[in-house]
């Protein structure tokens, strides 16, 4: 079995191959809007991610901000 090549990440761009293991909970100043169908259900400055060596992130909503 191969093992993945990591692409090299574009500037401005992260690699999940250089995240954290264990997995690290860092705050996020990104202001995050979820919509489906032109429908907004939650708008949040307040979210929190989960960097985990190849993973993607995994955003957290403070549940005051979800419709």
């Amino acid at each position: 079995m191969r093992r993945p090549r990591p692409a090299v990440p574009r500037p401005g761009q992260e690699s999940v191959w250089d995240y954290p293991r264990p997995p690290r909970l860092e705050r996020s100043g990104r202001h995050v809007v979820v919509a489906s169908g032109g429908i907004t259900i939650a708008d949040s400055r307040r979210t929190l991610r989960v960097l985990e060596t190849s993973h993607p992130p995994t955003w957290y909503i403070d549940p005051r901000d979800v419709d």
